[in-house]
This record gives C-alpha cells, sequence and structure tokens, in this order.
C-alpha cells in the first residue's frame, strides 16, 4: 500500500515535492472522495446489518430495535478503529487510491489525529443525539412559561382600558408598535427551536465549502485538517474536475429559503399586527372581556422502562384487542407493550412506533404521514 511505503513523496505547499521528483501524487479531488465515502458507507451498513442479526438472535428483536442507534455506531466505531486507528487505510481509500495526510506538515497522520477523527465523526453526533432533545425540551418549556407570563401581563394592562376608544394620533391612525418586541422574539425561537438547534446548515455549509475546494469532506476531517492525495498515475492529458456546481447549487438553494423564510415570517407578523388591532377595537366597542392566559396542561410521558399496559404479562389489560397475531406489534414482533393507535389505524408498541415517527415521520405500514403528537395511547 501506499501509506507503507517509507518514500512515498507528498506535494509541497510551493509546488514541489518531499522526496524524488519523480514521485508527486497531487490532491484529491472531490468525486474520489465521496466514492470513498460511499464505498466506507457501503461496507459499514452491510456490518451493522450483520451485528443487528446477531444481537436480535442473542437478546430479541426489541432490544435489537430499541438499541440499533448503539449498534450501529459501536459498530462503525470497531471498523474505523481497525483502519484508520491503527495506521491502515480504509476500504474505501484503497478502492479509490487514496492516502490520507495532514494539510500542515504533508506526512502521515498522528495517532492523536486519527484518533480525534474518529471519535469527534461517530461518537460526538452520537452524543448530541441523545442530548438536544432534553435540551430543547428544557429550552422549550421556559419559553412557553415566559410567553405566557407576558400574554397574560399584557391583557392585564389591557382590561382596564376597554372601554375607551382606541387612541389615534393626528393623522387618525393607530400608534404603531416597535416591529421587535421580546415576545415576538421569543416567540419566533419558540416555533423555530428545532432547526435553530440542529446541526444541519453547519453540515450543509461544510459539504458547499467542500464541493468548491475539494477538501475535508467530513467537518471532523476540517476539525482536524485531515486531506488526501491521489497516489494512482495519472496521465499529463488526463484531467481532473471537481464538483464546483454543486457548491453553487447549494449556495443558491440557501438564499431561495432563506428569502422565502424571511417573508413568511414578514408576512405572519403583519397578519398578526391586522389581526390584534382588530380584535382591540372589537372588544373596546363591545366591552368583551379578554379571557385569562394559561398554563398548558402538562401530557403524562409515556414510560419506555416500564410499560403502564404489557398485554404479555397482563392479557386482559386491553381485553377488546382479539387474541393471537393481532395482539402482537409488527415491529417487535412481541405482545404490545402501551399499545398506540396512528392517525391512520394502524396499533404499534408506544415506544416501537415513538422511534420510528422520529426516523421517518410516516406509517410503517401504509407509509402515510404520522405525527408523534397525533399518535393515541389504548386503553382498556
Amino acid at each position: 500500500m501506499a501509506d507503507d511505503d517509507p518514500n512515498l513523496s507528498l506535494p509541497t505547499p510551493d509546488g514541489g515535492a518531499l522526496g524524488s521528483p519523480s514521485h508527486f501524487y497531487p490532491f484529491a479531488t472531490s468525486p474520489d472522495i465521496i466514492r470513498s465515502h460511499e464505498k466506507d458507507a457501503y461496507m459499514t451498513a452491510g456490518l451493522v446489518q450483520q451485528a443487528q442479526t446477531i444481537i436480535r438472535s442473542l437478546k430479541g428483536a426489541r432490544f435489537a430495535h430499541t438499541y440499533s442507534d448503539a449498534i450501529k455506531h459501536l459498530t462503525e466505531l470497531l471498523y474505523f478503529s481497525l483502519t484508520t486507528a491503527i495506521g491502515n487505510r480504509t476500504l474505501g481509500e484503497e478502492y479509490c487510491d487514496l492516502v490520507q495526510l495532514e494539510d500542515d506538515s504533508l506526512r502521515l497522520p498522528a495517532i492523536t489525529r486519527r484518533v480525534g477523527y474518529i471519535l469527534s465523526s461517530i461518537l460526538v453526533p452520537w452524543w448530541l443525539q441523545r442530548l438536544l432533545p432534553a435540551l430543547r425540551q428544557r429550552v422549550r418549556n421556559k419559553l412557553e412559561r415566559s410567553i405566557a407570563r407576558q400574554q397574560l401581563r399584557a391583557a392585564q394592562q389591557q382590561m382596564p382600558t376597554l372601554s375607551k376608544p382606541i387612541n389615534l394620533n393626528n393623522n387618525n391612525k393607530a400608534v404603531s408598535k416597535p416591529f421587535f418586541t421580546k415576545l415576538r422574539i421569543q416567540q419566533y425561537v419558540l416555533d423555530h427551536l428545532d432547526s435553530m438547534t440542529s446541526l444541519s446548515p453547519i453540515y450543509a455549509l461544510s459539504i458547499a465549502t467542500f464541493y468548491f475546494t475539494g477538501s475535508y469532506y467530513h467537518l471532523s476531517k476540517r476539525i482536524w485538517r485531515l486531506r488526501y492525495v491521489f497516489t494512482k498515475k495519472i496521465d499529463e492529458n488526463e484531467q481532473r474536475i471537481g464538483y464546483e456546481v454543486l457548491g453553487v447549487l447549494m449556495i443558491l438553494q440557501a438564499a431561495v429559503q432563506g428569502f422565502l423564510h424571511v417573508r413568511k415570517i414578514g408576512e405572519s407578523m403583519n397578519n398578526a399586527d391586522t389581526e390584534g388591532a382588530g380584535a382591540e377595537a372589537t372588544q373596546s366597542q363591545g366591552g368583551a372581556v379578554i379571557a385569562s392566559v394559561q398554563h398548558p396542561v402538562s401530557v403524562p410521558m409515556l414510560s419506555a422502562s416500564s410499560p403502564r399496559y404489557d398485554l404479555e404479562e397482563d392479557p386482559g389489560a386491553v381485553a377488546w384487542i382479539p387474541d393471537g397475531q393481532q395482539r402482537k406489534c409488527t415491529l417487535c414482533l412481541d405482545a404490545f407493550k402501551d399499545p398506540s393507535l396512528t392517525t391512520c389505524g394502524h396499533v404499534f408498541c408506544w415506544i416501537c412506533v415513538r422511534d420510528w415517527v422520529r426516523e421517518k415521520p410516516e406509517c410503517p405500514l401504509c407509509r402515510q404521514e404520522v405525527l408523534l403528537s397525533k399518535i393515541l395511547p389504548l386503553r382498556g
């Protein structure tokens, strides 16, 4: 392999080469790097499937489904530990004749960079995937309480002046309110909390930069400054091309989406101002009383570790479900635990359908759209 050659000659920043001038390895282009990544993704997908089959035969389908993310990430960690971590090339890198090296020193990566790349590309996203939902929920609860208090305070301030006419200035126009208020900002953050705390825009920006420069396909490679050189001999008349046009398309897509989002927010705020002014005028003329703002009633969450209704332990918990295969979940193939109904009429275990809808918001059987908030628990 090229990465085991002690006389490997690598390009220098000034255009020269380290070692013999007859050996010059150019930096890899975007198609080579993407092809290598797809090959590794194909290999790891096959290993993950085999690992899930083994776990399913040893611990059961429910256990394999519950810990599917852990099995996937641990399998990927094992694959890259047996290749990149010990200084070997992955199957994708060998297939595409690529060698990984440090961008600053143009040498084979040190053990610290190799291990740092593996941990930051596998374990850090996994950790964030488990941490972000709880963080979003805490922020969402605080925003809802703050918005409810502000709405209640505004309603109490308007109640003494309901019998008075609306104040008009000399031009017979209602007194305008500031466009950016604390309530509006908090409401915007609450409505777009998931997208604002998502890492997808960062990944998209990194990919767009990769299409323009041809380096650092993974965000973790950009952090650890790891690049690829192409070790296959290239003829002088062979042209190496990239994917710059894809970067342009991604930038245009982001610009259009941003423009549409800003226009939608502006229209919604203008409509809210118009509706608020109309409601205020109606209340002042008719003497209507503003209803008090109440906190939303908290919905009890079903526990995944200790199901409330387990049809295997208590067959009479939901007695109206027929015996036989109809009392088994089609996802885990076991008896229902907290049976829950989707809007399309299919029944699954709560933990099974919850995990499924979080990954793909559709029914596992009929593929109709399913929202997690619309799934109803069944009772006896």
